[in-house]
């Protein structure tokens, strides 16, 4: 368990999980659907998650360069390994909405 919580430690992996789970995006598009994300904590966490195996950086050889971060294998398996935990998140949000006092 250890193991597997190591590699989506920190604020932000899970949401790049999730966002990169529709397709490949390039860092710009990324930051911008995660406000408060600054780029280099973005730069930061994608090369956390392509030394674990997780993100393929794929750069084209163009004038500008261009990047663009996809999912791998590894990364979807994952993905879908934490699709359980996603749903007990969203039933215990629930759980709380429903405990607050109606005003």
């Amino acid at each position: 368990m250890t193991a597997a919580i190591a590699v989506i430690d920190g604020k932000w992996k899970t949401m790049v999980l999730w966002l990169l789970e529709s397709g490949p995006h390039r860092p710009g598009e990324l930051r911008r659907r995660m406000p408060g994300l600054t780029e280099k904590v973005l730069t930061q966490t994608l090369r956390e998650m392509a030394a674990d195996g997780l993100v393929h950086r794929d750069v084209h050889d163009v004038w500008p360069l261009k990047t663009v971060y996809s999912l791998t294998s590894f990364g979807r398996e994952l993905s879908e390994a934490l699709a359980p935990l996603s749903d007990w998140g969203h039933r215990r949000l629930e759980n709380l909405a429903e405990a607050l006092p109606v005003s």
